[in-house]
């Protein structure tokens, strides 16, 4: 297996959530929309999985607002990769 499989199946593990909401919602972006992040998007996709379920959740389900820029960025490309 290549690095590059190798860190996307890594992505893929950590994308397995405690919640079949998050999980439809961040395997989806991985195959869908994550490709399409530059570096820097990739790295705070990356760091969102780290959040607990619960914040997570909240900030896809639009509920809580990112303080942070980037990371709303990449949440709001989150949900519209799913409404796709």
């Amino acid at each position: 297996m290549t690095e590059s499989r190798e860190a996307r199946e890594r992505l893929r593990w950590r994308c397995r959530r405690g919640m079949l909401e998050l999980d439809l919602l961040l395997q989806g972006f991985l195959d869908r929309g994550y490709a399409k992040l530059n570096p820097g998007g990739q790295q705070v996709f990356e760091n969102l999985l780290d959040y607990p379920d619960d914040v997570l959740l909240e900030l896809l389900m639009g509920r809580s607002a990112a303080a942070d820029p980037e990371v709303a960025d990449v949440i709001e490309e989150i949900r519209i990769t799913d409404s796709h």
